[in-house]
């Protein structure tokens, strides 16, 4: 539930519920890569502006504040869905990422290892908030952690009261991404999110088949590597979407 009222009421949020079977998987372009936001993101954003892409994102890392401000309002005022991802893994840089995310109002939060200290620091904001799972170490990011590992920090997740995960299940250090991404669909009431080194339309589809109800692409459609590796971005993020559509 995602109540929006005044600055003196509270607002209140619960769990979505999981992707229904035959729902579409949403797909969010992030403006990254290598886990940083890409300088030169206006210019992409007004390269990709006629694909109609509804959800966007960027990380807290590889740009200027002030340069993060103009890009969030370029993509609402496209009418997308707003995401930062936070990457920064020392519990005092995680919560000032929190802060730019409250200060620039995105819609939504991924990331972050201490969940508790994030919902806090937004607590009153409209912001849905997506907790990484497991053990992220590093950047660009891993993940460590087991299947059971997984499924006890979706639980939790869902104690708090995030509105889901965020899964870095294709950056696993020696687990499945499959099994990962099972434990934690079977564990989890709210929405998963799949994050990081998705390249191919195969990998789409199990997402899809497993439940999953978003995923991002960044690097890979940024290096050309997407589907049938045609260069151009134009190309590589229609790509996704098709997959998406399949």
């Amino acid at each position: 539930m995602d109540v929006r009222a005044g600055p003196n009421v509270l607002i209140q949020f619960r769990p979505s519920p999981i992707r229904l079977r035959g729902a579409p998987l949403d797909f969010i372009f992030m403006l990254t890569r290598d886990d940083l936001t890409v300088g030169d993101c206006l210019a992409v954003l007004e390269e990709v502006a006629d694909l109609g892409l509804r959800h966007i994102g960027f990380k807290d890392v590889g740009v200027a504040p002030a340069l993060l401000e103009r890009l969030h309002r370029r993509i609402k005022d496209a009418g997308a869905t707003s995401y930062l991802e936070v990457v920064s893994l020392t519990p005092e840089t995680a919560l000032e990422s929190a802060r730019v995310a409250r200060r620039l109002g995105v819609d939504r939060l991924l990331g972050g290892a201490d969940a508790a200290a994030i919902l806090r620091a937004i607590e009153g904001s409209s912001i849905e908030y997506y907790p990484f799972v497991g053990q992220p170490r590093g950047h660009p990011t891993s993940l460590g952690g087991s299947p059971a590992e997984i499924a006890r920090d979706c639980r939790r997740a869902d104690e708090l009261g995030c509105a889901g995960v965020d899964l870095l299940a294709f950056r696993a250090e020696k687990e499945s991404p499959t099994e990962l991404v099972r434990a934690a669909r079977a564990a989890l009431r709210g929405r998963l999110v799949v994050a990081g080194s998705i390249s191919s339309p195969d990998q789409i589809a199990e997402l899809a088949r497993l439940g999953v109800d978003a995923f991002t692409v960044g690097t890979a459609v940024f290096e050309g590597r997407f589907g049938s590796r045609r260069p151009s971005l134009q190309h590589q993020l229609a790509e996704v979407l098709a997959a998406v559509s399949a």
